[in-house]
């Protein structure tokens, strides 16, 4: 049974595959969930990726099914693999917005339906899908183009990494030395073949394709906040940075807070491309579910009947 827990865990021709999915009209996309459902997990809120994922299920022809953490109580009323048993029932898949990797590799082992990670601390591989959908409309094909992650190497950074190595792109991380991708992160990038390569003073950033940036305070960070703000010092995506990169486009994952990891003025500038950005994360995930759908067609893939 075929996953989509991160972007290595699909082949960079698959990668492929996906992309080409991504860019058919909707008009065009074949509704290979008619009546079916999708349980859309989410143990943290979101906007992008709640109405990206039901809208994208209901261009499949399927139901979406919005699942909260107090509904199910995960490893408290129920274990996650009950849970993952349960929803298989009624469901061909099981997508899930989670704090902790570790819960979507516990589903994924219950073995009952594919599931697809919509965000957790290990990686945000539906985020990177819709950068490099962004990237490739605006500037062609991602080989050969240079990108510069400013800020936090954190999970939107790590897939992102994948997915441009994958493609033939470049990439450069300017982040400060304790807040870089951890030993894991970059046992995994190497096994991934996913160069990259590190800049050490951002004012110096020039001749990139693209400058990305995001949040410096996530979700649950709250608490660290003054301590975030005095780390990432000097790191703010400002117009100097902009104006010695003109013909690069700007890219946020959002949700942005407004003049600390980037000023108003990059992102409603010309340069920003940050609404494609959001509106690509729709056919990103279209593209996953239809993909994986076709990925596990067989019926000796599906461990109940809800999908058959």
């Amino acid at each position: 049974m075929r996953h989509f827990l991160e972007i290595d865990d699909v082949t960079p021709s698959e990668l492929r595959e996906v992309f080409e999915l991504a860019r058919q009209p909707v008009t065009a996309v074949d509704p290979v969930l008619k009546g079916q459902g999708v349980a859309c997990y989410f143990a943290k809120p979101s906007a992008r990726t709640r109405s990206s994922t039901e809208l994208a299920v209901v261009q499949l022809g399927g139901h979406p099914v919005y699942i909260t953490a107090d509904e199910v109580g995960i490893d408290g009323r129920e274990s996650a693999e009950d849970v993952t048993r349960t929803l298989a029932c009624y469901h061909r898949f099981i997508c899930a917005r989670v704090f902790e990797h570790s819960l979507l590799e516990r589903m994924v082992a219950a073995d009952a339906v594919p599931v697809v990670n919509l965000l957790s601390d290990g990686g945000h591989p539906l985020q990177a899908i819709a950068d490099i959908l962004t990237i490739e409309n605006e500037l062609g094909s991602i080989e050969d183009k240079q990108i510069t992650y400013v800020g936090d190497a954190n999970n939107v950074a790590r897939s992102l990494a994948l997915a441009v190595g994958a493609l033939g792109g470049s990439l450069s991380i300017a982040a400060p030395p304790d807040r870089r991708f951890s030993e894991l992160d970059r046992d995994r990038l190497a096994a991934a073949n996913a160069a990259f390569d590190y800049v050490n003073r951002p004012e110096t950033i020039k001749d990139n394709d693209v400058v990305y940036t995001d949040t410096w305070v996530s979700m649950g960070q709250e608490s660290d906040r003054d301590d975030l703000m005095r780390t990432f010092e000097g790191f703010q995506v400002d117009e100097a940075m902009m104006a010695r990169n003109p013909n690069a486009i700007f890219m946020h994952c959002l949700p942005a807070h407004r003049n600390e990891e980037a000023t108003d003025a990059v992102l409603d500038g010309g340069q920003s491309r940050i609404w494609p950005q959001a509106a690509n994360r729709l056919p990103a995930v279209r593209a996953v579910l239809q993909w994986l759908y076709e990925a596990n067609s067989g019926p000796e893939n599906w461990a109940t009947d809800a999908g058959q």
